[in-house]
């Protein structure tokens, strides 16, 4: 895995190298979840630069542009660095690109390429030898172009220093993925429902991506049953498997047991309770299933660090 695991109260640093005719969804769905995971941890614990090659201002492919903070040469370097090009990444990838990645790889601890960011890599040589995904509408082209990759179909692919995804959907699974890899799947489940209409529409979908559909069947039960929390074997057998199969299930999927993600559903919407609404402690910890309010709090300063009042002060 990425080197995204260091010490919880350090900050990670990531550079965001784009080109013109980026894509603004792309970008908005790699650094949206980093926003939300500062926001809810209480604390900068992801931090970036956007950069261009030559430090000069970049337009979107839908008119928006801007101004980097500094050429790529001159960045510091840090844990992770993402590259967007999106629509004209054949001209971008010339030799003078090729020459400043593979002299940032040496700053950089992971080279993640977004959309079509796995081309640049590849034209670099710095995927070489390794598997690595693209914007499915350029996978055959990027298959014969490059054989000493091994290109794969698949959402998104990690691969110790070197990450690739698809389009702009894959890019937001991706960084759910490494948040949840440093922080765990709890967090991802509580950003994911910030940006859905559902709890955890995002991590549902995901699961049935998978085929994990037992996981999905879990998770849509225990989103329903927050107030009366289930059992866990009763949700297993509403989710059509045994309480053995879930677990394992969950493991796989999500790297959590699902007592542990069912923990989370409920504190989560403690804590957006808590925030948006004016009721007692009391009330709020009935409404997500604990009946005793100091087995409550105990609950909730062990998931985020604060008592529930707090949250709402």
């Amino acid at each position: 895995m990425p080197d995204w695991k260091i010490l919880e109260s350090g900050t990670s640093r990531i550079g965001v190298l784009l080109f013109d005719r980026f894509s603004n969804h792309c970008l908005a769905n790699a650094l949206e979840p980093l926003r939300a995971a500062n926001t809810l941890l209480g604390r900068t614990t992801y931090e970036w630069e956007i950069l261009t090659l030559d430090g000069a201002p970049v337009t979107s492919s839908s008119g928006f542009p801007v101004v980097p903070a500094a050429r790529l040469a001159d960045a510091t370097g840090g844990d992770s660095l993402f590259l967007l090009p999106s629509y004209d990444y054949r001209d971008h990838a010339t030799a003078t690109c090729s020459r400043l990645l593979r002299a940032a790889a040496r700053r950089y601890r992971t080279l993640v390429g977004l959309d079509t960011g796995s081309w640049l890599l590849a034209a670099a040589g710095l995927l070489d030898g390794r598997p690595a995904t693209i914007h499915y509408e350029v996978f055959e082209a990027f298959s014969e172009r490059f054989p000493d990759v091994t290109a794969r179909r698949e959402r998104y692919i990690v691969d110790g220093d070197r990450v690739t995804s698809g389009g702009a959907m894959t890019a937001f699974e991706l960084v759910l993925h490494l948040i949840g890899e440093r922080h765990g799947t709890a967090l991802t489940l509580e950003i994911a429902a910030l940006f859905m209409h559902q709890e955890t529409g995002i991590v549902r979908s995901v699961s049935k991506a998978r085929g994990n559909r037992h996981v999905a069947a879990a998770i849509a039960e225990m989103e329903g049953h927050v107030e009366q929390p289930l059992p866990i074997r009763t949700v297993a057998r509403r989710a059509g498997c045994t309480q053995k199969d879930l677990e394992r299930s969950f493991a796989k999927a999500m790297g959590a047991t699902p007592r542990t993600v069912y923990r989370r559903i409920r504190l989560t919407l403690a804590r957006r309770l808590m925030a948006e609404s004016t009721m007692r402690v009391a009330e709020v910890a009935l409404r997500c299933g604990y009946a005793d309010t100091s087995a409550f709090t105990r609950a909730f300063k062990a998931e985020f660090g604060v008592p529930p009042r707090a949250v709402r002060q």
